[in-house]
């Protein structure tokens, strides 16, 4: 009977420890930059080319 309790224990930590990892991600992945969103390339300031 301890070689179950010590399974189903294991399967219960490992769930939670795996439900908080996807939230922890959830969260990483829903943060703003820090840099703003500036444009590389700019066609109105471009020169024409001849």
């Amino acid at each position: 009977m301890s070689r179950l309790l010590a399974a189903a224990l294991t399967t219960v930590v490992a769930a939670a420890l795996a439900v908080g990892a996807a939230f922890v991600i959830v969260a990483l992945l829903n943060a703003t930059p820090d840099q703003p969103n500036v444009p590389l390339i700019s066609y109105e300031s471009a020169t024409p080319r001849k």
